[in-house]
């Protein structure tokens, strides 16, 4: 009978503890992993050709350090985070979700789930800088060659109409994925129009202004969109099949 006892006291206890971690790791919420970028300058907008009047006048922009996302915020993250706070789940379809990149999620869902962790969405000085590998001269995340785009993006002449699993192509020099391409990522405060040499910008904060702004392009769209000074705006509440984000982790603020 001691023996019996004996036995069921850790048999009991081993079952506690495994119910114990089951239901830590379904109330956890994967933490994204993050990239250190040193703060610098480096002219913003179109430096290449000049031909898109939304990124022009090119300018000077100083930025501290920060990090950001290495991938876009997946449907494993989004999903825990949602479950944690009362949020309905994004729809996805048969492809199933995982670590594809997370789409079907508004302005707002995509602030909130950056601000859980003390977080925020980037600016667009930020993504720009970080999609150009710190401020250099790069078209695209990743490459100038708008024939090798396709080792580094997903774009609509080479992916099927979903979002893809994050990191399945090669990163920039920063070690960052998907910054061109795969979905859309939203964008925090921004100013409408690029200043004219010698005014000082007009900022828009998104908390205002009723159009957002997207950057990197995604699985639906040419290549072009793809390139790193890219703008497109639509409505805070645009829950579309190819919008996702990342977040961003300001420092020396």
């Amino acid at each position: 009978m001691m023996e019996k006892k004996y036995l069921l006291i850790p048999a009991l206890f081993i079952v506690f503890n495994a119910c114990s971690i089951f239901k830590s790791s379904i109330n956890s919420i994967p933490k994204p992993e993050m990239v250190f970028l040193k703060g610098g300058t480096f002219t913003m907008g179109d430096v290449w050709g000049k031909d898109d009047p939304d990124a022009t006048p090119i300018h000077k922009i100083n930025l501290s350090d920060f990090r950001i996302g290495k991938y876009e915020i997946t449907y494993k993250q989004y999903d825990a985070f949602a479950r944690k706070t009362g949020r309905p789940l994004p729809p996805s379809d048969s492809l199933g979700r995982g670590n594809r990149a997370v789409v079907y999620v508004s302005w707002q869902d995509a602030k909130a789930f950056c601000q859980y962790h003390g977080w925020r969405l980037p600016t667009e000085q930020e993504w720009e800088y970080a999609a150009r590998s710190g401020g250099q001269k790069m078209k695209y995340a990743g490459t100038n060659n708008i024939d090798s785009l396709s080792a580094y993006a997903r774009y609509d002449d080479n992916s099927a109409p979903y979002s893809y699993k994050v990191g399945s192509k090669k990163p920039n020099k920063a070690g960052l994925y998907d910054m061109s391409g795969n979905v859309f990522e939203w964008i925090g405060d921004y100013y409408q129009f690029y200043p004219q040499k010698g005014q000082k910008p007009k900022w828009d904060s998104l908390g205002v202004q009723s159009v957002k702004i997207m950057r990197g392009g995604s699985f639906r769209e040419p290549k072009y969109i793809s390139a790193t000074y890219r703008r497109v705006g639509t409505l805070p509440e645009a829950e579309e099949y190819d919008i996702g984000f990342r977040c961003v982790e300001p420092l020396n603020n």
